[in-house]
C-alpha cells in the first residue's frame, strides 16, 4: 500500500463515517452556543472555524493553488468572511476539505515524501506526508471536540 493510501484513507474514513454525519443538523443556537462563558473560545464556531480555514483551508490554498502569498500561516490566505450562521459552516468546511482531499488525492508518493519547501515555513523540510498526518491528527482531535460540545449541548437539560 502507498503512503497516499494510507494517509488519504484515514482521513476519508473519519470524514465519512464520524465527523461529517455528526455536523448534519447543526444549528445556529448550537454553533456559537459556550458551555462555560465567558473562558475563551469553547464554541463549535471556533473548532470549526480552526478546521476549517486553519487546517484545511490555509493549507490547501498553500500548496493546491491558491491565491494567498506567503507560507501556510500567512494571514493572506484566509478567506475574506468567516461565517457566522451554522449552514454557512458547515458550507465552509464541506468545501475546505474537498479541496484538500482532492489535492492530497492528486499527488503521488515522490510529491507526498517531498520537502515542503518555503511554503511550509519553519516545517520546511518536513515532507508534504507529515504535514498530511499532522493535519488528520489535528481534524480527528478538533473533530472530536465538536462532537463532544454537540453531545454536551443535547444534555444541557434546556
Amino acid at each position: 500500500m502507498d503512503i497516499r493510501s494510507l494517509v488519504l484513507g484515514q482521513l476519508e474514513f473519519y470524514w465519512d463515517n464520524h465527523l461529517w454525519p455528526r455536523l448534519q443538523g447543526l444549528t445556529d443556537d448550537e454553533y456559537v452556543w459556550e458551555p462555560f462563558p465567558p473562558n475563551g473560545p469553547p464554541t463549535i464556531a471556533w473548532r470549526m472555524t480552526h478546521v476549517s480555514v486553519d487546517i484545511f483551508y490555509t493549507r490547501a490554498d498553500a500548496f493546491f493553488g491558491g491565491s494567498g502569498t506567503g507560507d501556510m500561516f500567512d494571514p493572506s490566505r484566509f478567506p475574506k468572511t468567516l461565517p457566522e450562521k451554522a449552514a454557512d459552516a458547515l458550507a465552509l468546511l464541506e468545501r475546505s476539505y474537498t479541496w484538500w482531499r482532492e489535492g492530497i488525492a492528486a499527488l503521488d508518493d515522490k510529491a507526498l515524501w517531498a520537502p515542503l519547501g518555503p511554503k511550509g515555513a519553519y516545517f520546511q523540510d518536513e515532507p508534504m506526508a507529515a504535514l498530511v498526518q499532522h493535519l488528520n491528527r489535528e481534524t480527528m482531535h478538533h473533530g472530536g471536540e465538536i462532537c463532544l460540545l454537540r453531545d454536551l449541548y443535547r444534555a444541557r437539560g434546556q
